[in-house]
This record gives structure tokens, C-alpha cells and sequence, in this order.
């Protein structure tokens, strides 16, 4: 068993989601697994065992187990990057096959993945009022033009958009109400977002389901996002850029490239560091 700490989505030197990647001989059981990553206190870490044809990929965060995390797939990319050499990797989760790049450069490492199948529809109407009471939001503060979303690409979103890049900033919640929110709700994350333009996006995303207040960069988000705004007709033409962690002061860089076809993968890049 190999450990490795990476920052996925970094903004070159600084910056990133820290992200724990466990390269493994023989996978732990689930309750050693959950206590690796609860000690780690990373918001996620990949369990990740090489079976010949793929790596079968298992993700914990400090509370959960959960389907797909993207900063950690992105990490595991780097990690094979630096260990495997520069290639393109099968990847087998729980409930999807998907695959990760991972590019390494003298001392710089990228990673792009490919989300699992998407879709997405109008969130409910109860749900996203007991969301923006959580968050001490009113329906004024949405964006009209980017109605509440529930989004999946691997695990399930709850997408606000908001029209104040202020009220954004301003993002606070409790954590135990948030965590019991969104496990009754079955959502992964809440992602909080705020359109600069057709293609640029600043984004806050809370994680209470795994006892994180806030990840400062979330692929698996960032790829249901693509695919909602895909979805919605909106004019992304082809791709977005995502700034996130910003507000937290660990500013981190996600580009997501959009298909044409309904629910078709999501591929989300991004820059990676070792942490030491």
C-alpha cells in the first residue's frame, strides 16, 4: 500500500483540493478503508488496486463512501502519471467505467477524466426552498436563467445559480443541518454557482454528506454542471472554465469540455501537485 496526497485542480503552484490516493497491493475492507480516510481528513481519498485490464477505484471521504469524486480521480491520474508514465487509464467505480489521462511533464502533472453518463432535470420546488432556507437564501437570490437543477454525472447534485457574485461569497450554512438536509434529500453536494459570462463560472460547493463544510474544487459537480447547462440549451459552446475555493482562499482551476449529445460524458481537466 502505496499513500500519496495530491492537489487536484491546482492554479499552478498553489492552490487545488488535497485529495488522498491509495495505491494498493490488495483493497482494505470498507471499515479500513472509511478509517484511512477519516484519519486522512481529506474531503476524499481513492483507493485505487490494478486488476490487469482496469484499476478498480473506491472513494471515502471522512464520513461516506461515495460513488465518484473527480478532484480524487484527478489525483489518481497524476499519481499514475508519475507512477505508470504518461497514458490513459481504465478505471472501474461501484457503479460506472470510466477512464482517467494522466500527463506528466518534467515536474508538472494534469489529469482529465471522463465523467460517468450524465442527466439531469428541474429540482423540487420543497426541496429547493428547504435548500435556500438552509443556506439563509430567498427565491430572489436565484439566477433566473439557470433554474435549481438536480444533476448527476456518477452522484447526485443538488445546482443553485445565483445572480450576485456577492451573495455568492457570502455562502454559509450549518454543518450538522446541512449534512441532515442532504442525506434525507439523497444528494451528494449542493453546488452554489455564479455565471460571469456563457463560459466562466465562480462555484462554492457543500459537502456536509461527507463532514466537509466546503470543497475547494469538486469534478463530479463540475461535470453534472456541464451536462445541466448542456441540457438547458445555454450557450457554453463547447466548454466552461470554473473558478472554485476562491472565497476560501485556496483558489482552484476546473475546465470541463461539453459534448453535443444528451447525457454523454463529461471531460474535466485540471492541473495537479504533490503535496509534501
Amino acid at each position: 500500500m502505496e499513500l500519496f496526497r495530491i492537489a487536484a485542480f491546482s492554479d499552478g503552484a498553489t492552490g487545488g483540493n488535497p485529495a488522498g490516493v491509495v495505491l494498493c497491493d490488495t483493497l482494505p475492507s470498507v471499515a479500513h478503508m472509511q478509517q484511512l480516510a477519516a484519519e486522512l481528513r481529506f474531503s476524499e481519498t481513492a483507493f485505487a488496486l490494478h486488476t490487469g485490464a482496469a484499476w478498480r477505484v473506491r472513494y471515502f471521504a471522512p464520513e461516506s463512501e461515495v460513488p465518484f469524486c473527480g478532484h480524487a480521480t484527478i489525483a489518481l491520474g497524476a499519481v499514475l502519471a508519475m507512477t505508470q508514465g504518461t497514458g490513459v487509464f481504465s478505471l472501474e467505480l461501484n457503479d460506472a467505467l470510466i477512464s482517467v489521462e494522466g500527463r506528466r511533464s518534467g515536474t508538472q502533472l494534469t489529469a482529465a477524466l471522463q465523467s460517468p453518463r450524465t442527466r439531469s432535470a428541474a429540482a423540487d420546488p420543497a426541496l429547493t426552498a428547504e435548500a435556500l432556507q438552509l443556506f439563509g437564501l430567498t427565491a430572489v437570490d436565484l439566477d433566473d436563467a439557470i433554474p435549481p437543477g438536480a444533476i448527476h454525472a456518477g452522484a447526485d447534485h443538488l445546482l443553485l445559480a445565483l445572480r450576485s457574485r456577492l451573495r455568492l461569497a457570502a455562502m454559509h450554512y450549518d454543518l450538522d443541518d446541512g449534512r441532515r438536509f442532504m442525506r434525507s434529500a439523497g444528494i451528494v453536494t449542493i453546488a452554489l454557482v455564479c455565471a460571469r459570462d456563457a463560459q466562466h463560472f465562480d462555484v462554492r460547493n457543500a459537502f456536509a454528506t461527507g463532514g466537509v463544510l466546503e470543497d475547494p474544487a469538486t469534478g463530479a459537480a463540475a461535470a453534472a454542471f456541464a451536462a445541466y447547462l448542456r441540457d438547458l440549451g445555454w450557450p457554453h459552446q463547447g466548454r466552461i472554465d470554473i473558478v472554485q475555493g476562491e472565497d476560501m482562499g485556496v483558489r482552484s482551476l476546473i475546465r470541463a469540455d461539453i459534448p453535443s449529445a444528451p447525457g454523454s460524458s463529461i471531460r474535466v481537466s485540471g492541473e495537479a501537485r504533490v503535496l509534501t
